[in-house]
């Protein structure tokens, strides 16, 4: 047996999902979440059952690609039931979905989700009377605790057995008699599902007129012979309001409301604050940051503000300062793949080219990756529960609220807010954007959005920072994920006035109740990060550092064996030439610039390679490494390499605007070639592909000169600094409002560029 799973958006139904099929589908709190339908098996039943999790949708007319997704299985398909998952507490408007899957013929049992909230506001819901008046069977559940789903199942599989014959709400109302003229049409073209077909033709679906011409013609006459003033010429919102109406009239027998305590709910009180138009970005930005301290931090709680120095000097826990717990099982982790290795580096002591192989290449690169791998799980854990809760649906509302004049909606934000976890499921969900210009855009700022991939290059480089400058981690993690922001604002606000432009749409969603995270949608979440990482660790990183491995240990005379300085190396040699294009971003320079370069560009397979490649740079000079003295690192060969970034400038230690260098470029340029084929599959369109990977090459690269620039000026003066960057501040915003009337100009909308009008920043006509 087939049973579709269809509801609104935030109404519970991929934790609904998960629950029957024990699958490891992501559970969200926007819409758009599950882009396309995911499958999985209900075993708890006599018949094995397919469950299939359709995306969330508001109603059956085509107004966006999930809506047609579903649509489009739902007819093709024709799965043997539809489990309809209703919010419980907001009874109405997901009944409107309802009414329109009730028109089909397919068997249907009505799901009321958090049945365990409506009975803590102590309102009452008869679901032996909801069934009576839908007529079709209802169960009550919690998909979030897990109560009411055998019963919700047995019932599905019942519905199975009896079948369905497709009824309408609207038998009352004025387009009854059309209704079924129309539907005699499609009965006599033998048509699947007729009820379903001659509303949405009534609706003047262009699908359907599509789809079925001939009937389309020949209702079009049937329409002009009945508007007699019922439908006022309007007949998708003379339907849309019947099924409104029907709605209201019938739903007050089967649902009492208490009576308010107060004028405001939880969820309302909460919101005050959480999305107030003057405070919801800073509040947003403090949990943020606070996330990062408790992953990031070395001074947990900031104890170390009261231990005396000296007190303690512990590898694992801290010195002088209680480690976060991210930093501590970081550590821990550091201390068993430092300890593998030793072991496995002893069963290999002659320094063979397999040794090297393995010492060097493998464990290297992928104890590199691996060794971070707890930090990124901790910090997916705390953004797992703040989705999970609710609330980074209001971080899409208080964002569209401020970034709506730079071109980006909130449910564009939504989609982009998904690629902090993976850069793939987030382009994809640019499906659910109507607007094609925003979805452009959108696709454009995709990858700005720090990916958990570049995750362990931005705990790499923050644990050197605290070593070598006494930078605290958190906020060095901090700045990539404002950075990413920030550019992306500003790139939306380029593209909108440049290659991609277009009005901002309108953004309209409903915020779920705030709620406790379920633990096990936590666990299996974190589950598939892990999975994800071991998997990518096991295959493609391990496949890469195989691969830089060998063109870093021999030379162009493969026969010569391997070799002892990896400059003279096959990559050493063509990088050495290379690296002169990355000298103005800083991190080319000095006599390891190469190997800077060569991870940069190894990234662009995927961004965990990134550190594996600088893990086997670290492990083949690692011995040379730990005669470097005055580090203050611990002497860890990985480290000190990072260390060495950009050299000395005109004798100033030019290291830290390196670093910031490198990790904005690896932050902007080209994601991983997961994320340009998704990219490429949503553009269905070359040119604009390689649009879009000249962008993220431009950007990154500029970006990356100013802050290294930028961070040079301000190690010889801060001054100097401060009017280098305000100088730009004001060249970039005339340089698009210049570049903004020069399109305008080509383009006819005006015959002249007026300066005055832009120095003093007035409406160009």
């Amino acid at each position: 047996m087939k049973f579709a799973l269809a509801g609104n958006p935030n109404s519970g139904k991929t934790t609904l999902f998960n629950a029957l099929t024990g699958s490891t589908a992501h559970v969200g709190n926007w819409p758009g979440v599950t882009i396309d339908k995911k499958s999985g098996i209900y075993r708890k039943s006599a018949e094995k059952a397919e469950i299939i999790d359709l995306p969330g949708i508001y109603s059956l007319s085509p107004y966006s690609p999930e809506e047609i997704v579903s649509r489009n299985f739902l007819l093709g398909e024709s799965p043997d039931c539809i489990i309809n998952i209703v919010d419980a507490t907001n009874l109405e408007r997901n009944l409107y979905l309802t009414t329109q899957l009730m028109e089909l013929d397919i068997p249907i049992v009505v799901a009321l989700n958090m049945i365990d909230v409506v009975e803590k506001n102590k309102d009452t819901i008869d679901a032996d009377g909801l069934s009576k008046i839908l007529g079709v069977p209802v169960a009550t559940i919690s998909a979030l605790k897990g109560t009411g789903i055998k019963e919700l199942m047995d019932k599905g599989i019942e519905a199975v057995k009896r079948g369905r014959q497709a009824e309408t709400v609207l038998k009352k109302s004025g387009a009854a008699v059309l209704i079924s003229k129309i539907a005699a049409l499609y009965g006599e073209n033998k048509t699947k599902h007729p009820l379903f077909h001659a509303v949405k033709l009534i609706e003047d679906d262009e699908i359907e007129k599509e789809n079925f011409p001939e009937i389309a013609i020949k209702a079009a006459a049937l329409k002009a012979g009945t508007d007699t003033g019922i439908f006022e010429g309007d007949f998708e919102g003379y339907i849309a309001d019947a099924r409104y109406k029907y709605i209201s009239a019938e739903l007050p027998a089967a649902f009492k409301k208490a009576p308010k305590q107060g004028s405001l709910t939880k969820s309302d009180k909460i919101d005050k604050v959480l999305t107030h138009k003057v405070w919801g970005i800073p509040i947003f930005l403090v949990i943020m940051l606070a996330v990062f301290h408790i992953t990031f931090s070395e001074n947990f709680l900031f104890l170390g503000l009261f231990i005396p120095e000296g007190t303690f000097d512990h590898a694992i826990f801290g010195t002088d300062a209680i480690n976060s717990p991210g930093v501590i099982i970081f550590n821990l982790m550091d201390w068993a793949t430092v300890s593998l290795g030793e072991v496995i580096a002893s069963l290999f002591p002659d320094p063979t080219w397999y040794a090297s192989l393995i010492n060097d290449g493998l464990l290297g690169g992928l104890f590199a990756v691996l060794s971070f791998v707890p930090q990124i799980l901790v910090l997916f854990l705390f953004l797992s529960i703040l989705e999970d809760s609710g609330y980074m649906a209001r971080v899409a509302f208080i964002m569209d609220r401020a970034f709506r004049r730079f071109g980006l909606s909130g449910k564009a934000f939504m989609p982009l807010v998904m690629c902090f976890g993976c850069g793939v499921p987030g382009i994809m969900a640019t499906r659910t954007l109507e607007n094609e210009q925003e979805r452009k855009r959108t696709i454009f700022l995709a990858p700005f959005f720090s990916c958990g991939a570049k995750l362990p290059i931005w705990a790499a480089f923050a644990g050197v920072f605290a070593h070598y400058r006494g930078l605290n981690a958190e906020f060095t993690v901090f700045s990539m994920y404002i950075l990413g922001i920030a550019v992306a604002v500003i790139s939306s606000f380029i593209l909108k006035r440049t290659i991609i432009k277009g009005e901002t749409p309108p953004f309209i969603m409903e915020l779920p109740t705030y709620h406790l995270p379920q633990v096990k949608n936590t666990v299996i979440h974190l589950w598939e990060k892990l999975k994800h990482y071991v998997i990518r660790a096991g295959t493609i990183i391990a496949g890469a550092v195989v691969v830089i491995w060998f063109l870093t240990s021999f030379s162009f005379n493969i026969g010569a064996g391997l070799v002892e300085d990896s400059g003279d190396s096959i990559l050493g040699v063509i990088s050495n030439g290379l690296k002169w294009i990355f000298y103005p971003l800083g991190f080319g320079m000095g006599e390891n610039g190469w190997k800077f370069v060569v991870a940069t560009i190894t990234g662009l397979l995927a961004k965990e390679v990134v550190v594996a490649t600088m893990g086997i740079f670290a492990g083949m000079d690692g011995d040379e490494a730990l005669e470097t003295e005055g580090s203050e690192l611990g002497d860890t060969p990985l480290g000190l390499m990072i260390i060495s970034i950009g050299g000395v400038l005109g004798g100033l230690d030019i290291a830290v605007p390196a670093m910031f260098a490198f990790m904005a470029f690896n932050l902007l340029s080209v994601p991983c070639m997961a994320a340009v084929a998704a990219a490429k599959a949503e553009f269905k369109n070359n040119k604009w592909l390689w649009k879009a990977i000249a962008f993220w090459i431009i950007t990154a690269y500029a970006v990356a000169c100013v802050i290294f620039w930028l961070g040079v000026l301000y190690t010889l003066a801060w001054w100097v600094g401060l009017l280098a960057t305000v100088g730009l501040a004001v060249l970039v915003v005339y340089g698009v409002r210049f570049a903004g009337a020069l399109i305008d100009k080509k383009n006819g909308k005006t015959d002249k560029i007026n300066i005055k009008e832009l120095f003093l920043f007035k409406k160009i006509k």
